[in-house]
């Protein structure tokens, strides 16, 4: 084999999940979405080394936070949702924290509950 396709043999699941889950819960997860999502495992070992070099172009913590915003869209994640969060830098946005909806009291009945037939 040339030495380019030996490096690959050492290549498993535990190595990618063990190196995920040392930069976050959320890349780890990740990477077990992708690698139970292929029929051969070995086939997801290129996504994975992809997702986990990303790290490196744009730094682990924007990684982790981009692994979380994909996997609050879908419980499977590929390479190309974590990369085009990244490249969006959806990563970095402050999510909007949920102000509790209130009922507006200026849009009762009109006409009151006499004319509907209610009582009061």
């Amino acid at each position: 084999m040339p030495e380019k396709h030996k490096s690959h043999t050492e290549w498993n699941s535990e190595r990618f999940i063990s190196w995920a889950k040392s930069i976050g819960m959320y890349t780890g997860t990740v990477v077990k979405a992708i690698l139970t999502s292929h029929k051969i495992e070995q086939q997801a070992y290129r996504s994975c080394m992809g997702i986990l070099k990303l790290g490196d172009r744009h730094g682990v913590k924007r990684l982790e936070a981009a692994c979380e915003k994909a996997l609050s869209y879908t419980p499977t994640p590929s390479y190309k949702h974590v990369d085009s969060i990244l490249k969006s830098g959806q990563d970095t946005l402050i999510s909007p924290v949920e102000i509790p909806h209130r009922m507006d009291e200026s849009h009762s009945f009109t006409r009151g509950a006499d004319y509907y037939g209610r009582k009061k």
